[in-house]
């Protein structure tokens, strides 16, 4: 497989080895990914405190610190990208719970609005503030290593967790080619500088950050960090299965069902990756556990990269994210998602595969009982699993969880009334649950 330079984002060779705008801390995943295109030497690096701490506050809404509020106006102006019409709100919409506006595998950008992405757009909702940072421990003996859970790669933002910091994350589709494409970072701050929202940049960094370009660039992205990490709207907590675990609430007959089905080791065994059940503290479930799993989903035709044979989205092992592709191990390993408003969205997996939750559901205990629903064949008539990763890496891909363990032709562990209700279930995970407020009161 060729670089990820010359064959799926030609212009990003540029971007990757230009110098952060701070150094990256110590266990930054891949940090140099998240470098601008070269700031002017020998300014300050890194972000400053806000010259001011103080709280911006207006009747009946949430507060935010100065530096959150100003990061909001960040995310949703659509200046700050080449083509003049996409913001960060283009791709993580609030409308759609910070997830994608529509069904498209990957979201168009890029300077015409044309260039595709590489993948699916994940949901912003409730893992910014409770994702840990990557790592990938490893333990002295093959033995603890598949025994012991600890071991497994876990945390870091985006699919292949290879940002530690939301600051960092944010650099990346600012310069990103098929994303806003912002020529370089300078051009982006001289956007930033003639703002609308400028006097209010001065006054949360101080009068003169813009005669240091390393350092306002930094404030940016702290602020857009704290709005994203202050802003209720991106943990509000508002699901009917919110409520249900307050007491407030009960779920129908057909919902616990599905919860049922859900937790289940020996059926869908859903809860080993997406944990439902409540903290210690009582706060409720993020509904992933940040670990990365290989699941063989189908290649997906709708991504113009895989028009290509030779390429492959292989995870935590490229072509992104380089550091992690010395372990074999780690070919076609993706985070695993939160489930909470996932049957709000229009795309699954991380490369778009499939557009209703429902057949995202069935793939899962129809992977290998009826492959051939799934998967192409080749010219011999032979199904073709697991289509979407070299078959030196298939060995990754789990076989030993349930409900990944059936061959083809058994019977799948469950059948149409049961993901319809697993889906109901699903459903209960939805923001904004309108039948019954906060204390139980019907509308």
């Amino acid at each position: 497989m060729t670089s990820l330079a010359s064959r799926m984002i030609p212009a990003l060779a540029a971007l990757l080895p230009l110098a952060a705008v701070a150094a990256a801390p110590a266990g930054t995943a891949n940090a140099a990914s998240a470098a601008p295109p070269a700031l002017v030497a020998g300014h300050s690096a890194g972000a400053s405190a806000p010259a001011a701490v103080s709280v911006s506050t207006h009747a009946g809404t949430p507060a935010l610190s100065d530096a959150a509020a100003l990061g909001k106006h960040l995310f949703f102006d659509p200046a700050l990208s080449g083509s003049g019409k996409m913001s960060c709100a283009t791709c993580h919409s609030p409308e759609h719970a910070y997830g994608p506006p529509n069904g498209l595998a990957a979201q168009l950008g890029g300077p015409d609005l044309r260039e595709q992405g590489t993948r699916a757009v994940p949901s912003l909702r409730y893992t910014l503030n409770n994702t840990p940072v990557w790592s990938h421990a490893r333990a002295a003996s093959l033995t603890e290593r598949l025994e012991d859970p600890d071991n497994a790669p876990v945390g870091g933002f985006g699919w292949d967790g290879r940002f530690n910091h939301l600051h960092d994350q944010a650099v990346f589709p600012l310069f990103a080619p098929n994303e806003m494409a912002n020529k370089d970072a300078a051009t982006l701050l001289d956007t930033i500088a003639h703002a609308s929202y400028a006097p209010q940049f001065k006054a949360v960094f101080g009068e003169h950050v813009f005669a240091d370009p390393g350092k306002a660039f930094a404030d940016a992205m702290q602020a857009i960090e704290r709005f994203e990490l202050e802003d209720p709207s991106f943990h509000p907590y508002t699901s009917k299965f919110d409520y249900y675990l307050d007491g407030k609430v009960q779920l129908t007959a057909r919902e616990l069902r599905g919860k049922k089905l859900f937790d289940d080791p020996k059926g869908g065994n859903c809860a080993s990756c997406h944990i439902d059940q409540s903290g210690a503290d009582g706060s409720h479930p993020m509904f992933t556990d940040f670990n990365f799993q290989a699941l063989g989903v189908p290649r997906n035709r709708e991504l113009r990269l895989n028009a290509d044979p030779t390429y492959y989205d292989l995870g935590l092992c490229g072509p992104i994210r380089t550091d992690q592709s010395a372990d074999r191990k780690n070919c076609g390993l993706f985070k695993d998602p939160s489930l909470r408003n996932t049957a709000t969205r229009h795309v699954f997996f991380h490369n778009g595969r499939f557009h209703t939750l429902k057949d995202a559901v069935r793939f899962y205990v129809e992977r290998d009982t009826q492959p051939e629903k799934w998967y192409p064949k080749d010219r011999h008539g032979n199904v073709v699993k697991f289509d979407d990763v070299p078959a030196a890496f298939r060995v990754n891909i789990d076989t030993t969880d349930e409900p990944l363990t059936r061959k083809r032709g058994d019977k799948p562990v469950w059948d149409e009334r049961d993901i319809d209700d697993v889906v109901a279930f699903l459903e209960t995970l939805n923001d904004d649950y309108r039948e019954h407020d906060a204390t139980g009161v019907r509308r």
